[in-house]
């Protein structure tokens, strides 16, 4: 194995993941974060960092991939990342442990991507709120300073 000091990634999973994702046609490697990212219409996937694997898992199902096994939080940046995970090399040594992993990683991104550029759903005010603000009444409006 490759000393991940001379080699930002591991070639070997990066080529295992290009067999998974090659029938895709909105897979974009990048260079990301000292290793290899995979996208899928903007959205990342899944990567490798050093001999690790690096999941988007999302937040809904971050504490069961925890479960699984060599499975950890996403922490290079000192601070974990919910929804992302990082797996180590005997938790992908199989072909159906990697490729499962990787299915996780495109259904999440898949789901990212399609929200993008979608704005956010406001949130309806309840009768509580509603009835706050009217207590409060009308907001005195400041006209701007010249």
């Amino acid at each position: 194995m490759v000393s991940s000091c001379l080699m930002a990634y591991d070639p070997g999973l990066a080529f295992r993941l290009r067999e998974l994702l090659n029938e895709r046609r909105d897979v974009v490697e990048k260079e990301m974060f000292g290793g290899l990212a995979f996208l899928l219409a903007g959205s990342m996937s899944v990567g490798v960092v050093g001999e690790d694997l690096l999941v988007r898992v999302g937040p809904e199902r971050h504490d069961v991939a925890l479960a699984r096994p060599q499975a950890r939080i996403m922490d290079f940046t000192g601070r974990p990342m919910k929804g992302w995970i990082f797996v180590g090399p005997s938790g992908v040594e199989d072909d159906a442990a990697l490729a499962s992993w990787v299915e996780w990683g495109v259904e999440t991104a898949t789901r990212a991507a399609s929200t993008k550029g979608k704005p956010p759903a406001r949130k309806r005010a309840t009768r509580a709120s509603s009835s706050a603000a009217a207590k409060k009444g009308p907001t005195a409006r400041r006209s701007p300073s010249k």
